[in-house]
């Protein structure tokens, strides 16, 4: 994969990259359990790291070396963990009740099929029967309190805090993707990407955070720890592009597939840095790359504990639009996650403490 200048070839996505990218999906990786997601990436960027290690917080965290002297220190995060569930209770044999890690939608988990522990063993998540249920019952959105995951009467070895994911296979086919956690493998599959051709002139952190889906504990621990000079954050945001029921247009994210990656101009917990985003644009349409703002509202990314750290990091977010977050599945372009890896290609080969002549 060549490394941009900007007479050079960008980089594209090839199976290699999909590839790697199936195998961090099918992965489980709930929140504070990433340690089979750590295993996959450690094995991948190893070879072209200068160091690797596992911090307290389980965060994975390669250095690149610059070359020069007083080089530029770059920390770019993307975190491993997923959303999914812990088994809490026992009602009889194999069934199961559970709590959400992270911010799940009740009502998208009735029959759905999922993986249970570190042998991942199948399990279903069930619910009453349409016509078996009540008028009333049938009305009402189903709540966790009535839902079970039921692993079968001979799975009698469970232990309680054990940690369940979506059982979603990951698919590509045509310009799309497929898989549970996109949000956020994709990140990690870029930044892996990213730091396997790192520029010389910069010294590259490249942080693989743990929990951000229950409040970026993971990435808080990593910009204290390694005070880089900025910081860039690779995510997955909603892409709010589906026609709502009155016809009219969705503008809470304006973030659609195709439209290239988002940029974040404020989320719930950030305001970002407006040289970085104006870094990010400019080097966007020099090297002709699409790129969307993703319009300011909630939601947030590991920028929200980075940009805080020490006495302040300028931060920006650069996120890959998907369909379906938090669910069983999510849709992505291929493209979208492409042009994503050609931004931050060539952004890291242009940055510089210049973009911060002016104050902010």
């Amino acid at each position: 994969m060549p490394i941009n200048c900007k007479k050079q070839t960008l980089p594209t996505i090839e199976k290699e990259q999909i590839d790697l990218l199936a195998r961090l999906s099918n992965a489980s990786g709930v929140s504070g359990d990433e340690a089979e997601v750590r295993k996959i990436i450690r094995e991948e960027i190893t070879p072209f790291a200068d160091s690797v290690e596992t911090d307290v917080m389980g965060n994975l965290i390669a250095q690149k070396n610059a070359k020069g002297k007083c080089a530029l220190h770059v920390l770019i995060a993307a975190h491993m963990d997923e959303v999914g569930f812990m088994l809490v209770d026992k009602d009889s044999e194999g069934i199961y009740r559970f709590s959400l890690i992270g911010g799940i939608d009740e009502r998208s988990l009735a029959g759905k099929q999922v993986l249970i522990g570190k042998d991942h063993l199948p399990g279903v998540i069930g619910a009453c029967p349409v016509h078996l249920s009540t008028k009333e019952e049938r009305e009402c959105i189903l709540k966790l309190e009535s839902l079970r995951i039921d692993a079968g009467p001979g799975c009698t070895d469970l232990q309680l805090g054990s940690y369940a994911v979506f059982a979603t296979r990951f698919q590509a086919f045509g310009p799309s993707l497929i898989g549970k956690a996109l949000d956020n493998r994709l990140g990690v599959a870029t930044l892996i990407e990213l730091l396997k051709h790192c520029p010389e002139h910069i010294h590259l952190t490249a942080a693989f955070t743990v929990q951000e889906e229950i409040g970026a504990r993971g990435a808080a621990a990593v910009a204290y720890n390694h005070k880089p000079d900025l910081a860039f954050i690779l995510d997955s945001t909603p892409a709010m592009d589906q026609p709502s029921y009155d016809n009219a247009e969705n503008t809470q994210y304006r973030t659609r597939l195709g439209f290239g990656p988002a940029i974040y101009a404020m989320d719930s917990n950030t305001l970002y840095d407006h040289r970085m985003v104006e870094f990010l644009k400019t080097t966007a349409t020099e090297n002709g790359i699409p790129y969307q703002i993703r319009q300011p509202g909630g939601g947030g990314t590991d920028a929200g504990a980075v940009h805080l750290s020490q006495d302040g990091i300028p931060t920006a977010t650069i996120s890959v639009p998907g369909r379906y977050a938090h669910t069983a599945v999510m849709i992505a372009r291929k493209s979208d996650w492409e042009n994503t890896l050609r931004l931050l290609t060539a952004s890291l080969d242009s940055v510089s403490q210049g973009i911060f002549k002016n104050e902010r």
